[in-house]
């Protein structure tokens, strides 16, 4: 016979396979609150805010960015306008549609706390949520969804896509896992009957019926021809968390990483490793929408990286570590249409340590402005729980509907 223990033992190793967000994880308990959704997006890495989003009106771009620059709009292989003075990246169509839509909001000059250049301390910082690296072993998401108790969904409230949990989903909250591979799965026959066989316990029957339901999609994922090898393992995660995150009674939280964004070299070009990176960022977006179907409109999706590129270009046709960069905020939850920016401008005197764009944004502000709006946390939580010592960084008002 089959017990309670050997199932979870059996389908334990399984649940980033299957995309069982609650099968060691379910809970009985608290109530649904409502339909919105938050997903968060690292770029790891650095993303070249000032190649992502082009300040083409400031005087200076094009001489201190060189080889690098975006041309205006109009111009061959130019920026894709947003407001006279911005532009997306000709490679981000898809946001510019959305942006048009106004579901994309874009922020420049925005960064963290952080002011050195390390990828690992910054990337630490902004997931725990401190204002200093390794300042808790704990992710500020995992720590608003504890705070948010009963106004998220029951059970498992939010998810990581890939190999790994990442820390912004770490600590005492309860999360579960997805991810894409081509391992064995169980049969759909012995999914079956252990769901039978547990309908209606309150720890697995829930489990199974998303482990079933998980089965259908990747069986159909394999029969339309599945990821195309080189292609967009990125791409998937994204179409994944749509899918999970769309069912009425899924999680309401999911994080996904998207790295490769450390162009030190070669950045420029039909084949650079940014070219191909905004393309598949582009997409990614694109495929989140259409997976979350009528939940897109609930949703907000927050991209962020861990700071941004110097302003001029290195002697191998790149970028090295910079601070302040770009982010981008979509879904149909946002008040889109719109470009947030204190603009310093990249003349000499304007530069943070006379090489990068300064800071003039606190990416904790776009991150309180989601809890509040996506999760109902209130101001005085958010300075001393999720984000502790941030009094002085109010929430972004009017960002979310």
């Amino acid at each position: 016979m089959t017990t309670r223990r050997k199932a979870l033992q059996l389908f334990g190793g399984t649940a980033a396979l299957l995309g069982l967000p609650g099968l060691a994880f379910a809970a009985p308990g608290n109530p649904r609150a409502g339909e919105r959704r938050l997903v968060f997006i690292f770029l790891r890495g650095g993303m070249d805010g000032l190649s992502a989003v082009p300040p083409y009106g400031d005087p200076e771009y094009a001489a201190r960015r060189g080889a690098l620059a975006v041309p205006s709009p109009g111009s061959a292989g130019g920026a894709l306008d947003l407001d006279s003075h911005f532009g997306l990246n000709p490679n981000l169509g898809e946001m510019h549609r959305l942006f048009a839509a106004r579901e994309l909001v874009v922020l420049h000059a925005v960064a963290s706390p952080y002011r050195e250049r390390s990828h690992f301390d910054a990337q630490n910082l902004i997931e725990n949520g401190t204002a200093r690296p390794f300042g808790r072993e704990v992710g500020w998401l995992n720590v608003a969804l504890g705070a948010a108790g009963g106004r998220v969904a029951a059970g498992t409230q939010a998810f990581a896509l890939g190999q790994s949990v990442p820390l912004v989903l770490r600590g005492p909250a309860q999360v579960g896992s997805w991810s894409p591979t081509r391992l064995p799965v169980p049969d759909a026959d012995l999914l079956e009957r252990l769901a039978a066989l547990y309908r209606g316990d309150a720890l697995l029957d829930r489990s199974f019926t998303v482990a079933r339901e998980a089965q259908a999609m990747m069986e159909g994922r394999d029969a339309g021809g599945g990821m195309d090898g080189a292609t967009l393992p990125v791409v998937e995660l994204a179409r994944a968390a749509g899918e999970i995150l769309g069912k009425p009674n899924g999680p309401h939280v999911a994080a996904l990483d998207f790295g490769g964004w450390d162009t030190h070299i070669s950045q420029q070009g039909e084949y650079s490793q940014l070219t191909r990176n905004l393309r598949l960022l582009d997409r990614s977006v694109a495929t989140l929408r259409t997976a979350l179907g009528a939940a897109w409109r609930h949703t907000a999706v927050l991209i962020v990286t861990e700071f941004g590129r110097a302003v001029a270009p290195n002697g191998s046709g790149g970028t090295d570590h910079g601070t302040a960069g770009a982010a981008f905020v979509a879904g149909g939850a946002v008040r889109g249409g719109r470009v947030i920016a204190d603009w310093p401008g990249l003349g000499p005197r304007a530069l943070h340590e006379g090489r990068d764009l300064r800071p003039t944004l606190d990416l904790r502000a776009l991150f309180k402005a989601a809890l509040v709006a996506q999760l109902g946390l209130g101001e005085a939580v958010l300075e001393t729980e999720v984000f502790p010592d941030s009094r002085t960084v109010r929430p972004l008002d009017g960002l979310f509907a």
